[in-house]
């Protein structure tokens, strides 16, 4: 133990013994070195006793010259369990006080304490460790109880079944924990099939010949012991139960090798025969549902063979009508086998696939016309005469092999050109046949015939008018219209169409008629290819449209003459000169406009002409000397507005105030209202003022800003006057004094 203070004291030597009490204040002496040290120990895993059970005495060094007492601490003491250990303070002996289990405590880890009377340490505290000796008290036990495994049947020898596994409780690394596994037991015990690895639990196949249809599950009893198998080891138990899944190592196979079965002739999709089969694999899986095949006698396909999934039967059908004049009976060979394929390793083993035969018989009936076959061909020329005759569709009796006896009838027409004779079927023209008129163009014009027998019974057939084409329509130019913009094309391309056959098609010949020369000059044609050619215009063409004569002629010398328009156009862009010439169809031209102008010039002249003419016709009037105190009104509307009249031309009358000499201002029209001249002078107003300049009259004065033309024409304002006068009437004028 380390020194903490070192003093000098006196020490009596004496031949006895005598320990002594420590002073208070008197310190004991430590040694570097210890002077006490833990003791191995260890105790017995359930142990028998005697209880108390001593393990060890404890001493320190300092008890040679003090008086120790020692205690001790830890799980066992003071820790659960508590209890378990204690120690004689006076000598130091450590006790047990009843059995341990190692699997629950493996150890104990003890502090054991040296100190005086008076509490003081006489040395650092001491670990003790104390540990549990283990005993084979426990048994291995399987992980599971029962353990579930699968194998493929017919699995290859040294196939791995499955694993099991056992635990012990007791010390790792020990004899008491190493296991040796082995199978007590196999369930049935017809061979033995299954075998263990002692040491690492993997059950593995020792046989190849597992076969469900056979045994289809196996129970194994297994045993674990600990001690490595010795016969005094403890052993644990556990169920194994392998099940052997099935693989397709059983074909399917016909109960009989051959069948017979009958139907009528002209039936179809009706049942004719049910075709068992077994097989030994796992029902309702694909290893044992078949699949049946017709190898032989079916290359018409008037057969089909299904599988019923309930009864996994072969079900035979007829799918097309079968002809008692053609076979009395057939022959079918069927064959069948699994949906999954034979598993490999019993491939060499089965047979080949299972096959039987099966006759059907055919019943002969009494039927009605056939049409055979179902579409007839026949050929006319296009736009033939009519009343052209042609063979028509042909039906038979199947029994007596001809038509004799036999009615035919026209169904579908769809141009209606085509008529039938009810007896021979001989069809006859009844209006001219158009090959380019058939929609779709297929050379084909299809006509549905109706053959009937003496008892009514009947069959439909087809007849295919094949139309033989001729040369009836000249070849024609798509385009009508065309521009050309000079600033970026030189050229432009037009293209022909020929509904004809391509025999009386392209290639085509394209060329501008002779009888415009003017055109020629202008304008030239170049072949493009078969169908297209290309129209050029010479540096002296001139901005302007074009209507430009070309023919097209095809390969057999039919031919066509369109006028096309082109516009020669400056512009960068086609659409720009589209839109010049919507604008220019809009404008007026010059004789337009120069009509317009004089039929105005004409209106106004005599509009003027008629208020000269009434002018001139009233003179020699004047007015009376109270005018000025009078109103002068010819309306029928009211004034409209302060002194002026305005007409509906835009003329107005103002005050007059010039001192002209018998100058009198005309409108080219009056205001109207519901046709009549209106003219006002309204007192206060001053719209005609009757004051004197210089010995003269004054006169009306021209308004400003009129539209139509104006003349002037000297007339006195008693003129004016005069011509107004008779037409207000005594009524209308009213004397003014003062």
């Amino acid at each position: 133990m380390e020194t903490q203070t070192q003093k000098r004291i006196t020490v009596t030597l004496q031949h006895q013994k005598i320990l002594k009490k420590r002073h208070t204040r008197e310190a004991v002496l430590r040694r570097a070195k210890r002077r006490w040290a833990p003791i191995p120990c260890s105790m017995q895993e359930n142990s028998l006793g005697p209880f108390p059970l001593l393990l060890q005495q404890v001493q320190s060094d300092a008890a040679q010259n003090y008086t120790i007492f020692y205690s001790i601490s830890g799980r066992g003491v003071d820790q659960e369990p508590l209890n378990l250990f204690y120690i004689d303070k006076d000598t130091g002996n450590l006790y047990c006080t009843r059995p341990v289990d190692r699997e629950e405590y493996d150890v104990f880890d003890l502090i054991a304490y040296a100190s005086t009377a008076d509490g003081y340490s006489a040395d650092l505290p001491l670990p003790l460790p104390i540990k549990v000796e283990d005993e084979n008290d426990n048994h291995p036990i399987f992980t599971e109880a029962i353990y579930n495994f699968e194998i493929l049947e017919n699995s290859r020898l040294g196939t791995t079944v499955g694993v099991v596994c056992a635990t012990d409780r007791d010390e790792p690394d020990t004899m008491h924990t190493r296991l040796k596994y082995s199978i007590l037991e196999q369930t049935p015990r017809s061979r033995v099939f299954f075998s263990v690895h002692p040491n690492t639990g993997v059950i593995t196949t020792v046989s190849h010949y597992l076969d469900r249809e056979v045994v289809d599950t196996y129970t194994l009893i297994m045993k674990v012991q600990d001690m490595d198998g010795q016969f005094f080891g403890l052993v644990g138990t556990s169920t194994c139960i392998i099940t052997v899944q099935d693989s397709n190592d059983n074909p399917p196979t016909f109960r009989q090798n051959s069948y017979e079965t009958s139907v009528e002739e002209n039936a179809y999709n009706v049942e004719i025969l049910r075709i068992p089969v077994e097989d030994k694999d796992l029902r309702n899986t694909a290893n044992w549902r078949a699949n049946f095949t017709i190898l032989k006698g079916n290359e018409n396909g008037h057969f089909k063979i299904v599988t019923d999934e309930a009864t996994n039967e072969g079900v035979l059908y007829v799918a097309k009508p079968l002809n008692y004049e053609e076979n009395h009976q057939m022959i079918l060979e069927i064959g069948v086998n699994n949906e999954a394929p034979f598993a490999r390793d019993v491939i060499t083993r089965v047979a080949a696939m299972s096959r039987a035969l099966v006759t059907v018989h055919v019943k002969d009936q009494d039927e009605g016309p056939e049409c055979n076959p179902a579409v007839q061909y026949i050929r006319i020329k296009e736009n033939s005469a009519l009343g052209t005759e042609a063979n028509g569709y042909k039906a038979y009796d199947p029994e007596t092999k001809n038509g004799n006896g036999l009615r035919y009838r026209k169904l579908y027409d769809p141009k209606e050109w085509i008529r039938i004779n009810e007896i021979s079927g001989l069809v006859t023209l009844s209006k001219p046949l158009d090959r380019e008129s058939m929609a779709p163009q297929n050379d084909l014009y299809n006509i549905t015939v109706l053959a009937t027998d003496q008892d009514g019974r009947s069959c439909t057939g087809t007849l295919a008018v094949h139309i033989e084409d001729i040369n009836d329509n000249a070849p024609e130019i798509l385009q009508d219209y065309l521009i050309i913009c000079k600033q970026k094309m030189g050229y432009t391309d037009i293209s022909a169409v020929d509904p004809d056959e391509p025999i009386n098609g392209p290639p085509f010949h394209f060329s501008l008629e002779e009888s415009a020369p003017e055109i020629n000059k202008i304008w030239t044609l170049n072949r493009i290819n078969d169908t297209a050619a290309r129209l050029s215009y010479r540096r002296n063409a001139q901005l302007q449209e074009y209507t430009i004569p070309i023919t097209v002629k095809d390969r057999a010398g039919q031919a066509a003459t369109k006028i096309l328009r082109v516009n020669l156009c400056d512009c960068t862009h086609p659409s720009q000169c589209v839109s010049t010439a919507r604008s220019a169809g809009v404008a007026l031209g010059k004789w337009a406009i120069l009509a317009i102008l004089l039929g105005i010039a004409l209106l106004f002249s005599v509009l003027l002409t008629l208020v000269c003419g009434i002018v001139s016709a009233r003179k020699g009037k004047s007015f009376p000397e109270d005018l000025a105190q009078q109103n002068l009104i010819i309306s029928n509307t009211e004034a409209p507005g302060d002194d002026r009249v305005c007409s509906a031309n835009g003329f107005a009358v103002q005050n007059a105030n010039n001192c002209n000499h018998g100058i009198c201002g005309t409108m080219s029209s009056g205001v109207r209202n519901g046709g009549q001249e209106t003219i006002e002078m309204v007192k206060g107003h001053q719209t005609l003022d009757s004051s004197r300049c210089s010995g003269h009259h004054r006169t009306l004065e021209p308004c400003r800003g009129g539209h139509g033309e104006t003349e002037t024409c000297r007339h006195t304002y008693s003129e004016w006057h005069n011509f107004t006068q008779p037409r207000l009437g005594e009524a209308s004028i009213r004397g003014h004094t003062g």
